[in-house]
């Protein structure tokens, strides 16, 4: 590994020490135990075509805001937020927050952390 992405991968590791922020691994332990959990995938439609983690929907950010009357039925739920970096997905995470939003998680680093 270059001594770039060691770096790159050291700071997105640590950059964001957050109790919303997990890894896929535990993504995956949440989705297959609790009944009530659902991942998002938080990129653009065409992203989501060109690949998405399995079991995963597609609400892009920028619809969230303005459609977030129909996860208010979820507000109770379990809710994974994920996109290529993890910048949209913390800007998810935060706008669900202040809708009152409690069980809302990020995969830290986004798809970029799994590769």
């Amino acid at each position: 590994m270059k001594f770039y992405e060691k770096v790159k991968k050291f700071f997105r590791k640590y950059r964001n020490s957050n109790e919303n922020n997990i890894d896929y691994e535990n993504a995956k332990t949440i989705l297959k135990n609790e009944k009530k959990a659902v991942l998002i995938d938080v990129r653009s439609p065409q992203e989501y075509r060109e690949g998405h983690l399995e079991g995963s929907i597609n609400i892009a950010l920028y619809d969230l805001e303005r459609n977030i009357e129909q996860l208010a039925e979820k507000k109770e739920d379990t809710i994974i937020f994920y996109c290529q970096s993890g910048n949209r997905s913390r800007r998810a995470l935060q706008i669900l927050k202040e809708h009152g939003f409690h069980n809302v998680f990020q995969i830290e680093g986004g798809l970029d952390n799994l590769k």
